[in-house]
C-alpha cells in the first residue's frame, strides 16, 4: 500500500485520544514487562481521577471500572503471574476492536493490553455512551500530568465507520487483535490479514444464567441488595452482556415463595429506574411466541408489567438460548439436580452465577461432567467484574511472549 493510500485511509479515522503520527509510530515503542510500575501508578491515577468525578457516581460501570483500576486491585492481580513477570514482554501493538453493546469494556480491554506491556489502538464502541465519555475525559487529565506523558504514545482510541480499508490497515498493523463482537463481526474482521507472527483472540457470542437456593434466599435479610446484584448483572446492559443471566434456575424446598419475593423486589427497583422501550417490549413478546410456538410447556408467568417478562419451562433443552432476548426478559426452571443443567452446557455458555447454593457442589458438577461450557462461576451481582482470565483465556499470557533462556 503506498503512501497516499495510507493517507487517505488515516484521514478517514476520527481520534478521541493519539494522533496520525502517534498511529503510525507506535510499532517502533519498545513493549513494557507486564504490571511495569510506571503503567501501574498510572493506572491508579487514572482510577483517583475518575472516582473523584461526581459525574461518574452516576454510573456503576464506571465507578466498578474506577476501583479496579487502583493500584491495591491491581497488585492483587499481579501476583498470579509474579513466577514468570521477569520472563515476559508485551507482543508489540494490540488492536482492540470494542463491543457495541457494553460501554465499558473497551476501557477494560484497553487495560488488559497495557498491564501485559502493549501499546494499544482501540476502536470504541460505535453507539454513543457518557460512560465512554467519561473515561476519555479521565484519560486525557492523565495523560497531561508531566509524570505520564511518557504514556501518552501509547494510546490511540479511535472511532470509524463501516472500513475495510482502515480495519485491514489496522491490522497489519498489530501484533495482537483483539475481537469483542458477534460471530459476524468477528467472521468479517477475520478476512482483514494479520502478520505472519501476529495473534487473534476472539471473544464471540456467549450466554450465561444464574442459579439460585430458594431456602438460602428466604432467610436472606438483605433482600433488596440481592435484587439490587442481580439488577446490575442485568438491567445495566440492557442485558445484553454475555455476563447476564438469561436462565434462572432455582432449586430447593421453597421455590414459589422465593420467587414471589425476588421478583417482587427486583420489580420495585425496575419500575423506578429503568425504562423499556416500544421495540424492545415487542421484541420481548415476540420471542416468547416462537419460543411458545416450537416448544411444548411454555408458559408465560404474569408480571405486574412489560418491565419483567418470566417465562416458566417445563423441559431443558438444548436449544433454548437460540430464543434469548434481552431487556428483562428471563426464562425460569425449577432444578433437582446440577445435572439437568447439562443440556446447555455448550461452549457458548461463559458465566454461572448464584446465590446460597453450595459451590463445592457447583465445582464437583463441573469436575465429574466435564462440559464444553461454563468458563466462570461467580457470586450473583459480580457477572460484570473484569478478570484478566475471561473466556477462559488468561489475557496476560496471551497478550505476552515468553522469553526462555538456558544455562
Amino acid at each position: 500500500m503506498n503512501h497516499k493510500n495510507n493517507d487517505d485511509i488515516l484521514n478517514e479515522i476520527k481520534y478521541a485520544i493519539g494522533t496520525n503520527k502517534t498511529l503510525e509510530a507506535m510499532p517502533t515503542l519498545k513493549p513494557f514487562q507486564p504490571f511495569d510500575e510506571e503503567i501501574i501508578s498510572y493506572l491508579n491515577a487514572l482510577s483517583k481521577d475518575i472516582l473523584k468525578n461526581k459525574e461518574a457516581k452516576v454510573y456503576p460501570d464506571v465507578i466498578t471500572f474506577g476501583f479496579w483500576c487502583r493500584k491495591a486491585s491491581i497488585n492483587i492481580q499481579k501476583k498470579a503471574y509474579e513466577h514468570t513477570i521477569h520472563k515476559r514482554y508485551g507482543r508489540g501493538v494490540a488492536f482492540h476492536i470494542a463491543p457495541s453493546n457494553v460501554p465499558v469494556n473497551f476501557a477494560y480491554s484497553m487495560v488488559a493490553g497495557l498491564l501485559a506491556g502493549n501499546a494499544n489502538i482501540v476502536r470504541l464502541p460505535s453507539k454513543d455512551y457518557q460512560q465512554v465519555d467519561l473515561i476519555l475525559e479521565s484519560m486525557e487529565r492523565t495523560l497531561k500530568d508531566p509524570e505520564y506523558q511518557a504514556l501518552r504514545p501509547h494510546f490511540c482510541l479511535i472511532r470509524y465507520g463501516h472500513s475495510e480499508k482502515i480495519t485491514e490497515f489496522l491490522s497489519a498493523l498489530c501484533d495482537t487483535r483483539i475481537i469483542w463482537g458477534g460471530n459476524q463481526t468477528i467472521t468479517a474482521i477475520r478476512k482483514a490479514p494479520l502478520k505472519p507472527r501476529a495473534i487473534e483472540i476472539n471473544f464471540a457470542d456467549r450466554y450465561s444464567m444464574a442459579i439460585i437456593d430458594s431456602d438460602q434466599y428466604l432467610k436472606a435479610t438483605n433482600k433488596e441488595k440481592i435484587a439490587r446484584d442481580f439488577y446490575n448483572d442485568t438491567y445495566l446492559t440492557d442485558q445484553n452482556a454475555c455476563t447476564s443471566p438469561r436462565i434462572i434456575f432455582w432449586m430447593g424446598n421453597n421455590i414459589n415463595g422465593a420467587k414471589e419475593e425476588f421478583w417482587q423486589a427486583l420489580n420495585t427497583i425496575v419500575q423506578d429506574q429503568y425504562t423499556v422501550q416500544g421495540v424492545q417490549a415487542v421484541s420481548k413478546l415476540a420471542t416468547l411466541c416462537k419460543l411458545g410456538a416450537t416448544h411444548e410447556g411454555i408458559r408465560r408467568i404474569q408480571t405486574k408489567n412489560n418491565l419483567i417478562i418470566r417465562v416458566a419451562l417445563e423441559n431443558i433443552e438444548k436449544d433454548l438460548m437460540d430464543y434469548r432476548s434481552n431487556s428483562g426478559y428471563f426464562m425460569e426452571y425449577n432444578l433437582e439436580t446440577l445435572v439437568e443443567l447439562l443440556p446447555l452446557c455448550q461452549s457458548q455458555f461463559q458465566t454461572l452465577s448464584y446465590y446460597g447454593v453450595d459451590l463445592k457442589k457447583i465445582e464437583n458438577f463441573i469436575k465429574e461432567n466435564r462440559p464444553q461450557g461454563i468458563d466462570r462461576v461467580v457470586p450473583m451481582g459480580t457477572t460484570m467484574d473484569f478478570e484478566l482470565v475471561w473466556d477462559g483465556i488468561d489475557l496476560i499470557e496471551r497478550l505476552t511472549r515468553f522469553v526462555k533462556t538456558n544455562v
